[in-house]
């Protein structure tokens, strides 16, 4: 029996149907006749698109491995070396979170939260690797994140770069693997949480007046229009639209604005937290307000492998009043049903205290949050058991929450790509849409 697998790409035969192709001769088909036949069932068949919940993604990730005890998974029933030695704080909703998670907890109705996220990398690089891609990590490939892979499927908005990284790209895996590079994130290139924050060279420089910009730029183009004519590469394309970019900004003074957190009110700023935390999401709102597709920041380090109790007491009541800001405040702006908000890292902690009073490296489950975007708010999606150590119920793999993200912004995550040797790679290989998440 043949069957045809649903594609954004139409009619374009996929690796599965050719191999079904070699095996068409002992039906009495020729490739003649297939093809015609596939023709004959596209005419008439109705192909599935599907309906995009979310227009934009803030991706909050938390590098070194955040603790689940200590954060969103607490235990407060099991033995002391296990639970820890933090509280717990009960949310709106009837759950309980930890005792440094409060304002997160007056609104668990607008947030969900994974219990048994689990894949089976250790290494920093490598768990990072499979929360930014969706992939296990292959020597043989690298694969993009999925904010390039937004980037390439939708393209830029409102003159913005389509993925932006705060303040930079963290990691390797942040970027546009085996795409062009032209779907690489722009990079703020300084803190917005400094004083005199600035975009790097986001500016016109002070002896560039319109006119000479305008000369400058069709100058530009007579001799990129000279190199794309006498080499294809994807160098040569990929800076052709970086430039592109780049003057569709500089001379969008909207676009810039986008960029201006003094603009901000003061009381404002205050809210999300004058700190690190606060101020780089304040900058995904803004960014994402003004059309910016993807956004990924990072805050913190989390591989506390000592002193968890003290570590987590001074890191997450940033994060928690941060996060607080941007989910009533992009609630109150009507634009929380379209930004999904995804808070993750790379892997959790080990479920029983070490000897230095800190956990280790534990990638069997540990916890992801989201909020907006199509999420069902009030959600504890997935257990893990007593002490947790391992996924009790409904396990989710990081395939399973890119699919979950791609589905969200209306992309097939099987649809085809084409890696630079012409191999068709899917966007995300094997994972399921978590339905219990979604409103």
């Amino acid at each position: 029996m043949l069957v045809e697998r649903r594609s954004c790409e139409g009619n374009r035969l996929s690796r599965r149907s050719m191999l079904t192709v070699g095996a068409i001769g002992g039906l009495g088909l020729s490739l003649e006749n297939y093809f015609a036949m596939k023709q004959a069932k596209a005419d008439t068949k109705h192909y599935d698109f599907i309906e995009a919940k979310a227009q934009s993604v803030i991706h909050i990730f938390l590098p070194g491995g955040m603790a689940h005890q200590e954060s969103f998974d607490p235990k407060p029933y099991s033995p002391l070396e296990y639970r820890g030695e933090m509280g717990t704080v009960k949310t709106n909703t009837g759950e309980i979170l930890s005792e440094t998670l409060p304002k997160l907890a007056s609104i668990a109705d607008k947030i969900a939260v994974i219990r048994s996220m689990t894949h089976g990398e250790a290494a920093h690089e490598r768990g990072t690797h499979n929360m930014f891609t969706g992939y296990r990590p292959s020597p043989a490939l690298i694969f993009p994140s999925m904010g390039s892979v937004v980037s390439h499927e939708y393209g830029p908005r409102n003159n913005l770069p389509p993925y932006v990284c705060i303040p930079g790209v963290p990691n390797e895996f942040a970027a546009n693997g085996y795409l062009s590079s032209s779907f690489a994130p722009f990079s703020l290139g300084s803190d917005p949480a400094n004083g005199g924050f600035k975009v790097l060279d986001l500016n016109m420089p002070g002896d560039v007046n319109e006119a000479r910009f305008n000369r400058r730029r069709s100058a530009l183009e007579a001799v990129n229009d000279h190199f794309t004519k006498k080499d294809k590469s994807d160098n040569v394309g990929a800076m052709n639209t970086f430039y592109e970019r780049a003057y569709s900004l500089i001379s969008a003074p909207q676009a810039r604005e986008a960029f201006n957190i003094e603009a901000e009110p003061a009381a404002v700023r205050d809210a999300y937290g004058r700190n690190t935390a606060g101020q780089r999401l304040l900058m995904a709102r803004r960014l994402v307000a003004a059309g910016v597709r993807f956004v990924t920041l990072t805050y913190g380090g989390w591989d506390m492998h000592s002193s968890i109790t003290q570590g987590m007491r001074g890191s997450l009541p940033a994060l928690d009043q941060g996060l607080h800001a941007l989910i009533t405040d992009l609630d109150k702006q009507g634009l929380l049903k379209t930004t999904l908000i995804m808070v993750s890292s790379e892997f959790g902690r080990t479920p029983k205290i070490n000897a230095t009073a800190g956990r280790d490296h534990w990638p069997k489950v540990f916890s992801v949050m989201l909020a907006g975007g199509g999420i069902k708010g009030g959600t504890m999606w997935g257990t893990s058991n007593s002490t947790a150590s391992e996924p009790d119920t409904d396990a989710v793999g990081p395939e399973d929450l890119a699919t979950t993200v791609y589905n969200q912004l209306g992309i097939v995550a099987d649809k085809e790509l084409m890696s630079p040797g012409n191999r068709p790679i899917e966007i995300c290989d094997g994972g399921k849409i978590i339905k219990g998440l979604l409103g």
